[in-house]
């Protein structure tokens, strides 16, 4: 859930690794889509193509993007919604133009919006509304980009208006005023800003309401509420946001045509709105104007649905549904409506999320469904013509071989890819590389490891990024050279440009850099002499020279020589000097600074007066630690157990985490821990929703749990909704 960066430990504190290494994974991984439809009774596969990658319906059209990125349309076609200069309707995928550079796509009631990956918006289709966001009310039959930005992170079409989240955290609206969420009924056709927040992580457009997640887990929605599909006790329609009780811990959610699903970060399902044909799955009939928990299971992990019914997946694989069956939309052969979840068929490999709960790979169309398998086999039934938006996963929750990885020195994880150094000094990289993080020159998806060029000097590895967004490598090698490449839109790569990089550059020409640690937007590092380096954005003056001015190139920080080490949070910084004291800077809105305050720091302060601090790692909101003694210490945010201290409770201060002297070095990430005691056992804690602890369970954990029995654990490293494990 949370948006946060994501950075391996130091190069000159990284716990030793040895020379012969496996490399291990647990959680979500992989990614390969697909989708289409038939007016079946029974599930039928659609086609045998494995390379669909994402997948979006309304009504009678589909859109979608495969793994080389082309476009791909089929279905209804009057307005000119299939975006291939026409308005005939199409029976067979077609390709709409030739580019191959198309990220995410999301179909609405009549017109299709979609980003690139260089963070551009485009839109076709019916405008009457001006739901394409160009500025006029014309509709258009080929993709037009919607303004110059290069920012857009996560769009979702509804029926005549259309939602979008900037790489920011802020929100925009257009097309039809009324429910658009803006405090007026006034149509607008280019985007508006909703409200000044800047914490919004997923929306969901609906019919004629809309629901969306803040990354703090907080329910908020807005729009029609005849049915009490906002969930808000009430009746009454909101034309702006309002939140959905007071609960954090809202991870998914689904709007449709006239209820609400969603799912908790414990695992439950819960719904609300209307419920004609039991949709809601609770049994009855009934439209419920608050939301109701479905049964008492907490292993449910994705839902969907369509006008009047609901599927979901487990996290055992396994499909259920419910509600209408008029036209055989819930597949289980019999054309019976049911009101309460009913498994379909006895398969345990439906796919799910691979990414961040924006593309996903079951969906209801108004009389159908469409799922995908994590084989990449692609099936429908019922009267469906398309799906909404899919991504293929297949979850781990116990650690398996990655591709029989060996002899890794160096590792580095970002939001679902991750870069290895071998001993051999060859770089590898696989998974997300929609900026250009892996380095290959390309911005294409990587499902297994490949080489980074042909070098042999490269020496540590690090990645900074956010779920779903952003991502930038940073590398040295064995000559102390700095190489950067990924995104830049704020010069955090610091070779002087704002320009995304997919191969890597050198950034300056010295050759005594010593350790690097990048993050969201920007970047620190410590030279051999011992001075202190910071580039990117400096908003509130979090690059902590004292100043909020922004810069694309290394600038020293302070004139001290005795920094040691660096780790950084989201917009926040944890550093070790020589002589063992722990300073900090940046955000401190949890706690995070550990300084006993929730006060932003512009420039470093020490905290406390130890001088016996080993190695820190700053995570989301969150730090670990450990000193010279072997002790662990944990302070900052603690939702979902992260500080392992049994509590869900926040700490502004250092506290140490049980009584034990035997840690030997500590991962915090997005959501949960990983640490490595000197017996070389591996120890985890904080959300495990998606197996990404790697024992076995799916049980969020508040204390440390050991994960299986071996010692030969030697490194660890947390993804967003996964692990890496290094084992001898």
């Amino acid at each position: 859930m949370i948006k946060n960066i994501l950075l391996q430990a130091s190069r000159s504190y990284n716990p030793y690794v040895p020379p012969q290494t496996y490399l291990w994974g647990a959680g979500r991984v992989s990614h390969g889509e697909l989708a289409n439809g038939e007016t079946l009774f029974l599930p039928a596969q659609v086609g045998t193509l494995t390379d669909w990658s994402i997948v979006s319906s309304k009504g009678n059209r589909v859109m979608a993007i495969k793994t080389d990125g082309t476009l791909w349309g089929w279905g209804e076609n009057s307005i000119g919604s299939l975006g291939d200069g026409t308005t005939g309707s199409k029976s067979s995928p077609v390709q709409i133009g030739a580019l191959t550079d198309w990220q995410y796509v999301s179909a609405g009631g009549n017109h299709t919006m979609a980003i690139k990956t260089d963070g551009t918006l485009w839109g076709w289709g019916f405008n009457s509304n001006g739901q394409l966001g160009d500025g006029t009310v014309i509709s258009k039959s080929s993709p037009v980009q919607i303004g110059a930005l290069t920012d857009w992170q996560h769009v979702s079409a509804g029926g005549s208006r259309t939602f979008a989240i900037k790489t920011d955290g802020t929100l925009w609206a257009w097309g039809q005023g009324t429910w658009l969420g803006d405090g007026t009924n006034v149509a607008k056709s280019s985007p508006v800003q909703i409200g000044a927040l800047t914490n919004w992580e997923y929306v969901s457009a609906g019919g004629n309401h809309t629901t969306a997640i803040k990354t703090d887990g907080t329910l908020w929605g807005w729009g029609n509420n005849s049915s009490g599909e906002l969930g808000d006790g009430t009746r009454t329609e909101r034309n702006s946001p309002v939140q959905i009780g007071a609960l954090t811990n809202w991870q998914q959610v689904y709007a449709s045509s006239g209820h609400t699903m969603a799912i908790k970060t414990d695992g439950t399902l819960w719904a609300w709105g209307g419920n004609t044909g039991g949709a809601l799955g609770d049994g009855t009939n009934v439209a419920k104007s608050s939301p109701v928990q479905i049964g008492a299971l907490t292993n449910w992990k994705y839902v969907s649905a369509g006008t009047n019914h609901t599927m979901a997946i487990k996290t055992d694989g396994t499909l259920w549904v419910w509600g209408s069956n008029g036209e055989g939309q819930l597949g289980d052969g019999t054309g019976v409506t049911k009101s309460s979840p009913i498994q379909l068929g006895t398969s345990t490999d439906w796919g799910y999320d691979a990414v961040n709960l924006v593309n996903l790979r079951i969906t209801g169309v108004s009389n159908g469904s469409i799922a995908i398998k994590n084989d990449g086999t692609l099936w429908s039934w019922g009267s469906a013509n398309g799906t909404r938006n899919v991504a293929r996963c297949h979850a781990y929750s116990s650690p398996i071989q990655i591709s029989n990885i060996s002899a890794i020195s160096s590792m580095g994880s970002g939001d679902n890819s991750s870069m290895v150094i071998k001993t051999d000094g060859t770089l590898w990289g696989w998974g997300r590389n929609s900026q250009g993080e892996l380095g290959d020159g390309t911005t294409v998806i990587k499902t297994s490891p490949i080489q980074i060029g042909s070098l042999t000097n490269w020496e540590y590895i690090a990645m900074g990024s956010i779920p779903g967004g952003s991502q930038v490598t940073m590398a040295i090698k064995t000559d102390g050279t700095l190489w950067g490449w990924g995104t830049n839109s704020n010069g955090q790569l610091g070779d002087g440009t704002v320009l995304a990089k997919s191969s890597p550059v050198q950034i300056g020409a010295l050759t005594d850099w010593q350790d690097v640690s990048p993050g969201v937007s920007r970047t620190f590092a410590i030279k051999t002499d011992g001075t202190l380096w910071a580039w990117g954005n400096n908003t509130q003056g979090r690059l902590g020279d004292g100043t909020v001015v922004n810069t694309s190139s290394p600038i020293q920080i302070g004139s001290l020589t005795n920094w040691k080490y660096i780790s950084q949070g989201i917009n926040f910084v944890m550093s070790i000097k020589t002589d063992g004291t722990l300073w900090a800077w940046g955000n401190n809105s949890s706690g995070q600074l550990g300084d006993g305050t929730l006060l932003a720091r512009s420039s470093p302060v020490q905290i406390g007066a130890l001088t016996n601090w080993k190695y820190v790692s700053a995570g989301s909101s969150y730090t670990m630690a450990i000193k010279t003694d072997g002790t662990l210490w944990a302070w900052g945010q603690n939702g979902q157990g992260l500080l392992g201290d049994g509590t869900g409770v926040s700490k502004s201060s250092p506290i140490q985490i049980g009584a034990l002297t035997d840690w030997k070095s500590v991962k915090a990430g997005v959501s949960h821990t990983i640490a490595i005691k000197t017996d070389g056992t591996v120890w985890v804690w904080g959300s495990n929703s998606f197996g990404g602890l790697g024992d076995g369970t799916a049980v969020t954990r508040s204390s440390p749990v050991q994960i299986g029995t071996l010692t030969t654990w030697a490194s660890g490293s947390t993804l967003t909704n996964s692990s890496l494990f290094l084992t001898q």
